[in-house]
C-alpha cells in the first residue's frame, strides 16, 4: 500500500466461517483486498505470503491462542493488528495490547466501528513507512521512521498505543489536541470512552515525564516542546 487511498490487503484470521464470510465481503465492498484464514497456521502462512498491511486477528483460533499469533507477527516486524474477540476480560485486553496488538474491538461490533478502527490503523502504518522527521521536545525524541523514542539518549520502550497517542500529541508540538481528535486517531472512534485515554496519558507520564505532559482543561492534553 503506497498510499492511503490504494487498496489494503487485509488478512482475515477467524475461525467462524459466517463472521469470516461476513468480513470478508465487508471489505471488499469498502474497498480493500481481503484474505481470509480460518485457522492461525493458515493465517500465518497467508501472513508471509501476502505481508498485508492489517491483520484483523480473533484470539478464539482452534490451533492456537491468538496471542501467540500477535507475539509471531511481532516478531517479524510492525504490522498493523486488529484483534477481535469476544473476551471481555480487562486483563486479556491488556495482554493483547503489550504483546504488540494496535487495537481492541469487542464482538459484538457494528460495521462502522469496524472500519474505522481500520482505517486508523491503516493510516498509522502509512505513516510511520513515511520519511517523517525526528520530533524533539527537550531530552524526548521521537523518531517517526523507526517507531523509536529516546529520552536523555536512552530507548524508551512504549506499548503500541503509548507510541500513537505520544506521535500524534507531536505532530502537534506544543499545541493542545482534543480528547476527541486522540482517540479517533489512536482508537479510530472519537466517541470511545475517555477512560482510555487516561490510562494511556498516565503510563505515557511515567515514562517521559509528568512535565512533558501537559493538560490543557476543558480541551484535552499538550505535548510540550521544550
Amino acid at each position: 500500500m503506497s498510499e492511503a487511498s490504494d487498496p489494503a490487503t487485509v488478512l482475515i484470521v477467524e475461525d467462524d466461517a459466517s463472521l469470516n464470510a461476513a468480513l470478508f465481503q465487508t471489505l471488499k465492498a469498502a474497498g480493500h483486498r481481503p484474505i481470509a484464514a480460518h485457522t492461525a497456521a493458515e493465517g500465518l502462512r497467508w501472513f508471509a505470503h501476502y505481508a498485508p498491511d492489517l491483520v484483523l486477528l480473533d484470539l478464539g483460533l482452534p490451533d492456537r491462542d491468538g496471542l501467540s499469533v500477535i507475539r509471531e507477527i511481532r516478531a517479524r516486524g510492525q504490522t498493523p493488528i486488529v484483534v477481535l474477540s469476544a473476551r471481555d476480560a480487562q486483563a486479556v485486553k491488556v495482554e493483547a495490547l503489550d504483546l504488540g496488538a494496535d487495537d481492541y474491538v469487542q464482538k459484538p461490533f457494528g460495521v462502522d466501528e469496524l472500519l474505522a478502527r481500520l482505517r486508523a490503523g491503516l493510516r498509522h502504518a502509512v505513516q510511520q513507512r513515511g520519511s517523517e522527521p525526528v520530533v524533539r521536545a527537550g531530552d524526548l525524541e521521537i523518531d517517526f521512521g523507526r517507531r523509536a523514542v529516546t529520552r536523555a539518549g536512552e530507548a524508551l520502550q512504549l506499548s503500541p498505543k503509548e507510541y500513537d497517542l505520544l506521535a500524534e500529541l507531536a505532530l502537534n508540538l506544543d499545541r493542545p489536541v482534543a480528547h476527541r481528535q486522540l482517540l479517533a486517531a489512536v482508537w479510530g472512534d472519537p466517541a470511545a470512552d475517555i477512560q482510555y485515554l487516561r490510562v494511556y496519558i498516565a503510563q505515557l507520564r511515567r515514562k517521559i515525564g509528568v512535565e512533558r505532559l501537559i493538560s490543557t482543561p476543558g480541551i484535552g492534553y499538550r505535548l510540550a516542546a521544550a
